[in-house]
């Protein structure tokens, strides 16, 4: 699927960069014949254009790579430093258009704009709205923002190409400065869109998060898978248009480990099924606030704390002959579970009070549960 989606783009990409490609061209040159200043500063509009497209086809072939030793996270982070890079260019690009317009206004001169001039702009405005409906289309069909996103750009094209036919319009009937506005309105726009890509991909480098709507929904979705009592430390950064979440999830303390896997495998699945341009989602289990696991560290591993065990309880017949032993850290204390045979319930007291004595001066242990399993002993199959 990923295969797909990303051939689809770069064939929507290609043909917008061709068609971009011909109108840059066109636009510069017979804007240069035409004596059309906003002509030739959408020309320079349109090769910005191509450097946008170039960037998006080598986003979508790079950033679709699998993630490697030397990326574990993707190659999605090159897109927004190509993405910089770009701002920049375009940047520079616009206050050149501007700087140049602003000098034929302290130098007028009376240029005779070409009325064929006006069919250029006019054909570029149809041409970048046809290109806005196909690559808008196409990105809802396979869900890509990166498409949309590039969708309208073309319209803003189309809009560009829209206030060059007004300054052309205004400079075949006489007034001459409509077609310097409009040079100077283009400039403005290059570095609308070069701030604009710039600043967003800045905010993705140091790992801004997502908005406080879609913050809000991630929230709502986690708080709502059943088993979730409580969420912190909830995480989360962009990496070439997609979202990475990290968030401690609270669940009861006592269920097993298989289930509070499979609670973090229910977050996990809800996310990615609710928000869009989720890439991945690491769910880390808690039984309690991080605040008052805190003190469990000084506590004894499972080793050290059997070992002390069975100095204590070694010479015990029903210790011997546990099943198991569980332990739950909490709180900053142990709570040990001891599983014994069903056989010795009747002695339940004075195994419980022997095990009591035993361990009463270990005042990190909060207190020991007995528990008993009746286990059906399998007959042997005599064929």
């Amino acid at each position: 699927m990923a295969n797909f989606r990303s051939k689809v783009a770069q064939r929507i990409i290609l043909v917008g960069a061709l068609v971009n490609f011909l109108l840059a061209v066109g636009k510069i040159i017979l804007g240069y014949i035409g004596h059309s200043q906003g002509l030739i500063a959408d020309g320079v509009h349109s090769v910005a254009d191509l450097l946008s497209d170039a960037l998006v086809l080598f986003a979508s072939r790079i950033g679709s790579q699998q993630a490697d030793i030397d990326h574990p996270y993707g190659h999605r982070r090159i897109e927004t430093a190509a993405t910089v890079f770009l701002a920049v260019i375009l940047i520079i690009t616009g206050g050149g258009i501007i700087a140049q317009a602003i000098y034929e206004f302290i130098h007028p001169t009376k240029p005779d704009v070409h009325g064929f001039t006006l069919w250029v702009a006019l054909v570029s405005i149809i041409a970048n709205e046809i290109l806005f409906r196909y690559t808008l289309n196409a990105s809802q069909k396979i869900r890509s923002e990166l498409l949309r996103a590039h969708a309208w750009h073309h319209r803003s094209d189309a809009a560009s190409s829209l206030v060059v036919l007004v300054g052309i319009a205004g400079g075949l009937m006489g007034f001459y400065y409509l077609d310097g506005i409009a040079a100077i309105i283009v400039g403005f726009m290059v570095i609308k869109m070069g701030w604009d890509l710039g600043w967003s991909s800045l905010r993705e480098l140091v790992d801004t998060g997502v908005d406080s709507h879609t913050l809000q929904s991630i929230e709502r979705t986690i708080a709502e898978v059943p088993g979730v009592k409580a969420m912190h430390l909830l995480r989360n950064r962009s990496m070439g248009g997609q979202v990475l979440i990290d968030v401690h999830v609270q669940v009861d303390p006592h269920i097993t480990v298989s289930e509070g896997h499979y609670i973090a495998t229910q977050v996990h699945q809800e996310l990615l099924e609710a928000i869009d341009n989720i890439e991945d989602v690491t769910v880390h289990i808690d039984p309690e606030e991080d605040q008052e696991s805190k003190a469990i560290v000084s506590l004894l591993s499972r080793t050290e704390l059997l070992q002390l065990l069975n100095d204590k309880l070694g010479t015990l017949d029903a210790y011997r002959q546990h099943r198991e032993i569980r332990l739950h850290y909490l709180r900053g204390k142990l709570t040990i579970e001891i599983l014994l045979p069903i056989n010795y319930i009747a002695n339940v007291i004075e195994i419980q009070q022997t095990i009591n004595a035993a361990t009463a001066e270990l005042t990190f242990i909060n207190t020991v549960k007995l528990l008993f399993e009746a286990v059906e002993e399998k007959k042997a199959n005599v064929s």
